[in-house]
């Protein structure tokens, strides 16, 4: 096989792809080519007999990152034998060595996928006796999720909760109750239940536990490439450890400015201990961007310059390649429907000037900013898609489509040629005819909504069907479920609204970053009531939220605000604290609200446990170390959680805005006697008001049922 020819990389980009078979890590900024990066050095390793294509097993965070990959590859000389490259996600991964070793290892007990964990979670929610309506299941599924991805065992999670200062819905110690009752409803008469998560941890079992599984598997793959590593968990990293054995032909790539899924259980130490574990490894920093204007990364520079912490000294100094550009824009309104016309009006302009509606995004911290912007863009007859959330496969036409392509899929009357391959694309067509999918465009909003939708499943399938060539109904379904329970939706053509989570990965030529205030960026459970920091570690996660977003722009980016929401609600707002020293003094826009400065120098607190001086809020707010034990009553902190949760729902606001998580737990590690002790653990004056009655009641109640005369 010829050598692959390297003169399209740049100097760093080449010395990760020439780096010797072994450990390679990758420092990877924002629009610095990582993909581009992977892919030319799994050609190269190929082409320079290092490695055969099939002994490669490339992990991505997408099924569209793997299928994209495996493209790439056919266009650097590897030709078919690219689709013998193993690039997939974690889970498609495990799914398929799954089946295979499943008759070695577990022998003839029938399994199959979770459709939907929500109606399971529901029934044990149900078993134990909590509440479980939509709301509460899916906190409850979120936080089974987190223990899964973090390796907790459902008896370990009451602690487990404590130590990682969980903002838990229920008391801990239920939602335990909740996880064990779950994981028991997964074993049925006709066999066994796995969620995506089973996956891994069968996986995972079935290499360290079985050594001839362990021998083949590691016979079969050589070589291992990981994209977004900084966004790896504890049990995709065990999965990862089980590949390897002590093997260490592995190659990662991430940016730890870029970790933003901590609250799923993703962790960037692992990226950031690199180098430790493997003290020969080559590490390659890439901060040359190719994706955005010199004007928005300097802008991106700027953001991520201001964080704290261990991440903070990890960052990459982003280099603009590109042209010269607009500057970024900032603007303030006095109402939130203001901003969302004006985003709209802006958007117009942008499409009448020649900019495609695909290549505009409108991105938010929280799904329920969009609705303002739905309408604004609606008014104005602006196609859209909506990414995240309640999005694309919630949509009434997608889930009456996907029970069309189950009937298709029980028809025992198709001929087997049929249903794979290009004949599978003409079934899922045929299909969606009888539920309104025709061949030209219908009139009328709803009508293209529902027709877009339509196409794109058609569009998707064609997509599925090039990376999965015997892809039959029964997998294709298979796909799509995947898809759902990842919030992966196709591409619609239309002005795409996206949270800030659900936009990584991806760019367009003109962003809107909109609702920049405090209490929404960073989000109110990050702050105290007098808008002081409760938890620095999430504070620095939402600043690296805004970071990501600026760098999903490749030339437009304008960042905006609203004073108040309108509607009668005249609650003012300040403009977020990210944005303080970075709107130019010349920008119409008037002048930052600086964050809460705290009164005057005093003397260092200093752990009770320990001694040690305490260096961070959290810490200062518990009066010890993070890592120093704790101690908290665990009945008393289920009872102030349950008032919290009345409150909140009595109040209608979220749980997190009346006292934060960090703050229950100091309360029931210290048992604070009156409101200055309350005051004392971070509790503001104006929730000392609301709320420092009844906690201390709580606390007096908790003292008289556990005093023994």
């Amino acid at each position: 096989m010829t050598a692959v020819d390297l003169s399209a990389l740049d100097p760093e980009q080449a010395a990760a792809v020439r780096a010797p078979r072994g450990p390679v890590c990758v420092l990877a900024g924002a629009g610095t080519g990582k993909t581009r990066t992977i892919t030319y050095r799994i050609a190269h390793l190929v082409a320079a007999g290092q490695v055969r294509a099939d002994q490669v097993l490339a992990v991505t965070f997408t099924a569209r990152a793997a299928g994209e990959l495996r493209g790439r590859l056919r266009t650097l000389g590897l030709g078919e034998t690219a689709n013998t490259v193993q690039a997939r996600t974690f889970h498609a991964a495990a799914l398929r060595q799954l089946r295979y070793f499943w008759p070695q290892v577990v022998g003839e007990v029938p399994w199959r996928m979770l459709d939907s964990k929500f109606p399971v979670v529901a029934q044990a929610a149900n078993r134990v006796g909590l509440a479980s309506g939509t709301e509460s299941v899916k906190d409850l599924l979120g936080e089974i999720e987190w223990a899964k991805s973090a390796l907790i065992a459902p008896e370990d999670y009451a602690t487990a909760a404590v130590t990682h200062h969980r903002d838990t819905p229920f008391p801990a110690t239920r939602i335990g109750e909740v996880y064990a009752a779950y994981e028991s409803l997964k074993t049925t008469p006709e066999g066994l239940l796995l969620d995506f998560d089973d996956l891994l941890l069968h996986t995972a079992a079935a290499l360290e536990d079985y050594p001839a599984v362990a021998d083949e598997f590691r016979e079969r793959y050589r070589c291992f490439v990981v994209d977004e590593y900084q966004d790896v968990t504890p049990l995709q990293q065990r999965v990862l450890d089980a590949w390897l054995g002590e093997r260490d032909d592995l190659t990662v790539v991430g940016d730890a400015n870029q970790t933003i899924y901590s609250f799923t259980g993703a962790t960037p130490a692992y990226l950031l201990d690199f180098s430790r574990r493997y003290p020969d490894a080559t590490v390659v920093r890439l901060e040359r961007d190719y994706r955005s204007t010199p004007q928005v990364v300097d802008l991106a520079n700027r953001v991520i310059g201001m964080a704290k912490g261990r991440i903070a000294g990890t960052r990459l100094q982003l280099i603009g390649q590109r042209d010269e550009g607009p500057d970024p824009e900032f603007a303030e309104y006095g109402e939130l429907r203001a901003e969302a016309e004006d985003v709209a009006q802006r958007i117009e302009g942008l499409l009448a000037s020649g900019t495609a509606a695909a290549e505009i995004a409108v991105l938010y911290r929280i799904n329920a900013q969009s609705e303002a912007y739905e309408q604004a863009l609606t008014e104005r007859g602006i196609a859209y898609q909506i990414r995240g959330g309640e999005g694309f496969f919630q949509r009434p036409e997608v889930r009456q489509a996907v029970q069309e392509l189950r009937k298709t899929s029980a028809r025992d009357d198709l001929p087997d040629s049929s249903r794979t391959g290009k004949q599978l694309v003409t079934l899922v067509k045929a299909a969606l005819a009888r539920i309104g999918l025709t061949a030209a465009e219908p009139a009328g909003a709803q009508a293209r909504q529902r027709w877009e939708s339509l196409v794109a499943l058609v569009r998707l399938t064609e997509e599925l069907v090039d990376q999965h060539p015997g892809l039959d109904p029964a997998g294709l379904l298979r796909e799509l479920a995947a898809r759902a329970e990842a919030r992966h939706p196709p591409t619609v053509q239309g002005v795409t609204l996206a949270s800030l989570h659900s936009a990584k990965g991806l760019e367009w030529d003109a962003v809107f970053l909109v609702g920049l205030t405090d209490g929404t960026l960073p989000i109110t459970y990050v702050l105290n009531g007098d808008g002081s920091v409760a938890d620095q570690a999430a504070l620095e996660e939402e600043r690296r939220l805004l970071y990501v977003g600026v760098t999903r722009a490749r030339i437009h980016l304008r960042l905006s605000w609203a004073l108040s929401r309108g509607d009668g609600d005249r609650r003012n707002r300040r403009r977020s604290r990210f944005l303080t020293g970075l709107v130019p003094e010349e920008s119409p826009a008037s002048r930052i609200a600086a964050p809460a400065r705290p009164g005057g120098e005093a003397a260092r607190p200093v752990c009770r446990v320990c001694g040690r001086a305490l260096l961070d809020s959290e810490s200062v707010l518990l009066r010890r170390c993070k890592n120093c034990a704790g101690a908290p009553d665990l009945e008393l902190l289920g009872a102030l959680q349950d008032w919290r949760r009345e409150k909140a729902a009595e109040l209608a606001v979220d749980p997190r805005g009346i006292l934060g998580v960090n703050t229950l737990t100091a309360i029931a590690e210290q048992l604070p006697e009156d409101e200055a002790e309350l005051a004392a653990l971070g509790v503001g004056e104006s929730k000392l008001r609301q709320y420092g009655a009844e906690v201390l009641a709580i606390i007096r109640s908790r003292r008289r049922a556990t005093f023994r005369p």
